[in-house]
């Protein structure tokens, strides 16, 4: 196959729609060698590049005025080491394709997060994430990579080799290289068992401590404008296998989660009087369930409603405390919010810029239905969450400087001095990594 060349400087848009970008050119190489070409023919010229996936990052921070790469034929599993207990991938794999592969091979990832619409490369240089007591980030998964750097050369690192690098480019931000291919930890596919059930929000506050220890992965959503949750909780079965059925799996996760929502967003938007009602039924519209499948059917649900988000880690022992001023926020104000809010956990990692680097950490998401003014209610949200140290996830919106992320990050010095030595040039470099890395 040959590299597809694009002279056209079309628009490109995130998932969201509230990123755009006009680069000169797009191009989507069909091997490492003639990326490679790319980035130096880039350099030639002049422009910057940057690698987009499918576009869920709700921040800039893959938009570019110069190359675009687009990595769609950079796909496909390189090697199974079962031995080993690793898979590596091409970059611009789908995690869908990828789970998909593995549970064929009777394989699956340890955990992941709640969509796998994203590529392999999109979802951990962002630091996406799922819930899990003691199993991290899609990005702590990753036992090798290979990115190619500023100058077009291949480097290849794990922690055995380039290992300064390694620490930092499993989160890298597309800031060090372009990854081109991402070697993941696997193991033999096993069986979860969730149960799904509502909880009032002062007993999941009161509990959570509990709820969170006794449980390998727990999360909840809560109803803006009312004191009703959601709760998740999967653990690891012995089995039999019981999957949603097809018919129930439809009205629940099809019809109300995605059809019956989008339906009453809408009406939200239209007319914002009538959230707090829409959500006291929303809150109450999902029944409690529990069934037992493969990891990724539990760990992952369908999510047509498109819609711009926020969401910042804190320290875990600041959850409950920050989580209840969200709500005295939102219950004192005028805001009328159509989204529940996503609480979920992850252990500390030892990686320079995840979001759960050093400290065990809790993550609190707030959405708002695309098209609805979403300013105001993410400014008061982020002052809760800033004042507890909290730091945003690389995808998400947020204001956050590098001056903010020098104090919530130790490492954060380790990561640009790697950057400066790297890309000197900035080749990799736009607007956005010039706010949250600095020049």
């Amino acid at each position: 196959m040959s590299t597809t060349v694009s002279g056209k400087s079309g628009t490109w848009r995130n998932w969201a729609g509230n990123v755009t970008a006009r680069p000169v050119r797009e191009v989507a190489p069909a091997s490492v060698e003639e990326l490679s070409a790319a980035v130096r023919k880039a350099a030639d010229d002049g422009l910057r590049v940057k690698a987009v996936g499918t576009g869920h990052s709700f921040t800039a921070a893959a938009a570019t005025d110069g190359v675009l790469i687009r990595p769609q034929l950079l796909t496909g599993i390189r090697n199974i080491d079962r031995e080993a207990g690793t898979v590596t991938v091409e970059a611009g794999t789908p995690l869908k394709r990828l789970n998909v592969a593995l549970a064929r091979e009777g394989l699956s990832l340890t955990n992941m997060g709640d969509i796998m619409e994203q590529t392999v490369s999109g979802a951990t240089s962002t630091g996406t994430h799922g819930t899990g007591r003691d199993s991290a980030s899609i990005a702590a998964q990753i036992k090798g990579l290979e990115l190619v750097t500023a100058d077009g050369s291949l480097l290849t690192c794990s922690e055995e080799e380039n290992p300064d690098v390694f620490a930092a480019a499993r989160v890298g931000i597309g800031a060090l290289g372009i990854v081109t291919a991402i070697t993941f930890s696997v193991e033999p596919i096993f069986l979860l068992t969730a149960r799904e059930e509502p909880m009032t929000f002062d007993k999941v506050t009161a509990d959570f401590d509990e709820l969170f220890t006794e449980n390998e992965h727990f999360e909840f959503y809560w109803f803006p404008h009312t004191g009703n949750c959601n709760t998740k909780r999967n653990n690891r079965s012995a089995g039999p296998e019981k999957p949603i059925g097809q018919i129930g799996g439809w009205i629940e996760d099809e019809f109300l989660s995605n059809g019956v929502f989008q339906v009453a967003n809408l009406v939200g938007r239209a007319a914002p009087a009538t959230i707090p009602t829409i959500a006291k039924i929303s809150s109450r519209a999902l029944s409690a369930r529990t069934y037992t499948d493969i990891p990724y059917k539990v760990f992952t649900s369908p999510r047509r409603v498109r819609f711009v988000e926020m969401e910042y880690a804190v320290p875990r022992e600041a959850l409950v405390e920050t989580l209840r001023e969200l709500k005295t926020m939102v219950d004192r104000s005028s805001l009328r919010v159509s989204f529940p809010v996503e609480v979920r956990t992850a252990p500390a990692d030892d990686i320079a810029l995840s979001t759960a680097s050093g400290r065990e950490s809790a993550y609190i998401a707030v959405h708002m239905f695309r098209g609805t003014p979403y300013q105001a209610y993410f400014t008061a949200a982020e002052r809760i969450f800033t004042a507890h140290e909290g730091r945003p996830h690389w995808g998400k919106v947020h204001t956050r400087d590098a001056e903010y992320f020098s104090k919530v990050y130790p490492r954060f010095g380790e990561f640009t001095a790697l950057r400066d030595r790297l890309d000197p040039d900035r080749r990799f470099g736009n607007d956005y990594l010039r706010r949250v890395l600095g020049s």
